[in-house]
């Protein structure tokens, strides 16, 4: 099973994201488990996950959370603003996994 950790401002809006991914991975059969955090518990939660996206809004943290999950071999990105604003959980998460497979082909 693949973790995702979803992480913004104060975890709400990424909440709603949660819901809609969800949703595509229990239609499509893919086993995954995802969260949404605020970003102040990004490090002590990164640890428990394959992969972590952030929120747009939050984007600024990338430099200094990219630090962190590079020291421990987890990939991060920076959700696309279009795909985050239209809630496109599939999208969002079929990036996730394949940041998983790229990550793993290294």
């Amino acid at each position: 099973m693949n973790k995702v950790l979803l992480c913004c401002a104060a975890g709400m809006s990424t909440s709603m994201l949660v819901q809609r991914m969800e949703k595509y991975a229990t239609q499509n059969n893919i086993d995954v488990k995802i969260n949404a955090i605020a970003f102040d518990e990004f490090s002590e939660q990164i640890h428990h996950y394959d992969v972590c996206l952030l929120g747009p809004q939050i984007k600024y943290k990338l430099a200094e959370f990219k630090v962190i999950a590079d020291s421990i071999n987890k990939p991060i990105a920076v959700i696309n603003m279009m795909d985050y604003g239209m809630m496109n959980g599939e999208k969002i998460l079929n990036e996730a996994l394949k940041m998983l497979t790229s990550d793993e082909a290294k």
